[in-house]
């Protein structure tokens, strides 16, 4: 058998090109003692993979050159040669940019297509949701009537932080760029919505947005930049920061100035916590718990932006440096 799969050509900085990527073709063997061959349904591009094209370890190695990425997918068992995994299961794994694979199945992790669209798993009942609930419930601690301002509100952990955020009973002020991304934010929910692209002082309009909400009691920050900036100026005292990624500065060739602002993290007493969602795997049970229960009351919806064809990975993960992405980025094999 025989699989197509995207390799990285070459550690690089600055902004993504199609020329740091290749389509390539692979033998997939048949699974021997212990392993499945699976073929991918759908393959997740995320902001954290930038990191590991710099060709530096920072919490995770880096992708090498000339090997096959690797990242999250979900996909159909083809051949098993392992205990409780059968053809046509449904399973998570890491094996992702890749059309198929044979791996041992004591990597892989069962899910239930049944209960929600396999692609879910790789999005708001995956790793991306996850880390907006830990966000939210351990960083922040957001409590009732509290007021969040979510940045990347539209994109795929700031949409479900917004949902979250709501369903926790907190108001919610969320930040995108463009009109279609300011009106999915609100049609998830958000109780105020400013187009950071349409303001020039993003701090003052999201200080004039929370307003009627009492003020910013806590800010996710997925961006950075001006928005890092924005939240140090606009957060009340004693504000809590929980901070997933900074966006805005994956791709600089050289480091960029920081906030000018940093003494408000003392004057306001503010906490600022920055997090990995693998630290935080034991939150699971009550995740899919609080997921469930919000889902059936229709408090949480999903929205996808999909790509069709392993040949357009590397234009998914571009454009999520673009905001071509609403609510999950994926790619459909």
């Amino acid at each position: 058998m025989k699989s197509r799969e995207i390799r990285l050509v070459r550690h690089f900085t600055g902004p993504v090109k199609p020329e740091y990527f290749e389509l390539a073709e692979a033998d997939i063997p048949a699974p021997g003692p212990g392993e499945v061959q699976v073929r991918n349904a759908f393959l997740s591009v995320d902001p954290y993979m930038r990191g590991r094209m710099i060709g530096i370890r920072t919490y995770v190695d880096p992708f090498q050159p000339g090997q096959v990425m690797d990242g999250g997918a979900v996909g159909q068992v083809t051949q098993s040669n392992a205990d409780g995994f059968a053809p046509g299961d449904w399973v998570l794994s890491m094996h992702g940019w890749r059309e198929a694979y044979t791996a041992p199945a004591a990597g892989l992790m069962k899910i239930d297509a049944n209960l929600l669209p396999a692609q879910a798993y790789l999005g708001l009942a995956g790793m991306t949701g996850l880390t907006a609930y830990a966000g939210l419930k351990r960083m922040i601690g957001l409590k009732e009537g509290e007021t969040l301002w979510m940045s990347a509100a539209a994109g795929a952990v700031g949409s479900a932080g917004v949902q979250f955020a709501k369903a926790m009973g907190a108001h919610v002020v969320a930040t995108a760029g463009g009109a279609d991304k300011t009106a999915f934010c609100r049609e998830i929910g958000a109780d105020a919505v400013v187009d950071y692209k349409a303001v020039s002082d993003l701090a003052g309009a999201v200080r004039e947005a929370a307003k009627p909400l009492g003020g910013v009691d806590a800010y996710f920050e997925n961006v950075g930049g001006d928005h890092l900036q924005a939240a140090l100026d606009v957060i009340k005292p004693f504000g809590r920061i929980a901070a997933c990624g900074m966006i805005a500065r994956y791709n600089d060739d050289t480091p960029m100035p920081g906030p000018t602002n940093l003494t408000q993290i003392v004057g306001k007493k503010l906490t600022i916590r920055g997090f990995i969602v693998t630290d935080h795997f034991d939150l699971q049970r009550e995740f899919i718990g609080d997921l469930s229960r919000w889902m059936i009351a229709g408090q949480v919806q999903m929205r996808d932006t999909v790509y069709d064809g392993i040949a357009r990975a590397p234009e998914a993960f571009m454009g999520l440096f673009t905001g071509a992405n609403t609510g999950k980025m994926l790619v459909r094999l």
